[in-house]
């Protein structure tokens, strides 16, 4: 059987309304799935997807659904051709940036964006598909190697009939993702990701995977796996390569052999070949020549692609991607906006200046609600050549085109009655990369005071797939899951309901705490 389900393009609603429909996207393409699955009782599946949250989607109903079965990546996009260099859909982005400063005109920025995307397949640098698939092959849930010929190479085919083979096999020897994913997935995974500098959604994503699986991960894991794994992937947003330019290199293999060299893969953890990852690795070669893949003498950095910040502001944490900060810390006075268009406007009207630490907020899954990527706020920051001088706070996420000081996935959320409601103008925030700290200069009893009076702000969805969704979502810091007993609102809901006690502004004030 011939399966389909939805998709939405990131990069056709980013910068719009639309883009919340992006991560509830990734919960209803995997209810989809597991729909059809269970509905007709399906004995093995492989599927095939190509963008951010379509894969994680895809992961998650495998695990759901826990019978014999692959992912395949579709492939990436070969890189664009703008006056003789190579471009991505990220130089677009930051473009707008340029041409809003006077560096670029119309005619220029249009020039760059007929010529960003040549063809068929996933944003062509080490972003957030890129990243998803590549942690799908260290996860043991896509054959070694799969993603690396990018969509239009013939190769592909081939890619797709081992496939068809590899699943009759799986059926018959009932290898089962329940029979593969352990922890130990899950670490190589995240070490695969942050040593290629990939994008921050992955935290997101392998923690939504890792409940569904039934398996322990902590937010603070990636911090600690991260801090002992360099980064040796030169890929954008925050290297020169793009996921052509690795597959030409030695692909996923040669990262893998690479790191297992090393001794930072757990090797002994299965994949869906049957093989381990260490058996699947060791087949890794360099192309002669190449110079994306570096030897971990010779790290990009020593330490990852990813860290994990906590503070007054981000009691349960906050991502930053290491690889794409080029500012270790900032100290400066919050300019706060509530949503991402009122953010979009000030950058481009040239009203946020060196110094600065823009805060987007409202914008988190339950607030936004979906968890909108600030992609063009942040690409137009770098555009206006305030990447090194501003940074951003937000409780929503970015794109893995990101680059700059940029902190996401603050948690708990504006909209939960996070710390991050009770900021106003002028409050001077930091952001402190070696300290892991995301913090306000105010204290607890001033947070609570402001809070107080805090009410969220009417959401502009009363019915429909946005409005179950609002109501279903956990925190960010739990992968934003819609899973039954997850969620820390509904257990606020429940002491309501049960006459648990405690009075509505002390449950606000310790949601600021970070308290549960």
């Amino acid at each position: 059987m011939e399966i389909n389900t939805v998709a939405v393009s990131d990069v056709i609603t980013m910068g719009t309304a639309g883009m919340r429909t992006s991560l509830v996207s990734r919960e209803v393409i995997a209810d989809s799935i597991e729909l059809v699955g269970r509905g007709h009782a399906l004995d093995g599946l492989v599927t095939l997807a190509g963008c951010d949250k379509t894969i994680p989607a895809a992961a998650l109903a495998h695990v759901r659904l826990d019978v014999p079965g692959l992912l395949l990546y579709s492939g990436t996009m070969l890189p664009g051709l703008f006056r003789g260099d190579e471009i991505t859909l990220q130089d677009v982005f930051e473009a707008v940036g340029r041409t809003a400063a006077g560096e670029l005109d119309d005619g220029d920025l249009q020039e760059m964006e007929r010529a960003a995307c040549p063809g068929e397949g996933a944003c062509a640098g080490h972003y957030t598909a890129n990243t998803m698939a590549m942690a799908m092959e260290f996860l043991g849930l896509s054959p070694f190697g799969s993603m690396d010929p990018p969509a239009s190479d013939p190769r592909k085919t081939g890619v797709c009939e081992a496939a068809g083979r590899l699943v009759m096999r799986l059926v018959e020897r009932d290898l089962r993702p329940g029979r593969i994913l352990d922890t130990r997935s899950l670490h190589n995974a995240i070490t695969a990701a942050v040593a290629t500098g990939g994008s921050t959604n992955v935290v997101l994503h392998l923690l939504a995977l890792a409940r569904e699986a039934g398996l322990p991960l902590d937010i603070t894991e990636f911090d600690t796996i991260s801090a002992r794994t360099p980064v040796i992937a030169d890929l954008r947003p925050s290297g020169r390569y793009t996921a052509v330019h690795l597959d030409r290199a030695g692909g996923t293999r040669l990262v893998g052999r690479v790191l297992s060299d090393a001794g930072l893969l757990e090797g002994e953890a299965l994949t869906v070949t049957g093989r381990t990852v260490a058996d699947e690795v060791a087949e890794g070669r360099a192309t002669p020549g190449q110079r994306v893949v570096r030897p971990v003498e010779r790290p990009l950095s020593a330490t990852g692609g990813l860290c994990v910040l906590k503070g007054n502001l981000a009691p349960r944490g906050a991502v930053v991607k290491t690889s794409a900060a080029v500012t270790p810390r900032i100290e400066g006075p919050a300019v706060v906006f509530d949503s991402e268009e009122d953010a979009m406007a000030a950058v481009q009207s040239g009203a946020i200046t060196a110094g600065d630490v823009v805060v987007i907020r409202y914008e988190g899954p339950r607030g936004g609600p979906g968890m909108r990527e600030m992609l063009g706020v942040t690409a137009a920051l770098v555009g206006r050549g305030l990447g090194r001088s501003v940074a951003l706070v937000t409780d929503g996420r970015f794109s893995g085109a990101t680059r700059g000081l940029m902190a996401g996935h603050v948690a708990p959320e504006a909209a939960d009655g996070g710390p991050l409601a009770a900021l106003r103008n002028g409050d001077t925030v930091t952001i402190d990369l070696e300290s892991r700290g995301l913090s306000v200069d105010l204290t607890t009893q001033q947070i609570s005071e402001r809070m107080r009076h805090w009410a969220p702000p009417t959401s502009p969805y009363a019915t429909g797939v946005m409005a179950k969704y609002r109501d279903a979502v956990s925190c960010a810091s739990r992968g934003a899951v819609t899973v039954p007993g997850c969620d820390e609102r509904g257990r606020w809901r429940e002491r309501r309901a049960t006459g648990g006690g405690k009075a509505e502004g002390t449950e606000r004030a310790e949601r600021a705490d970070g308290k549960e």
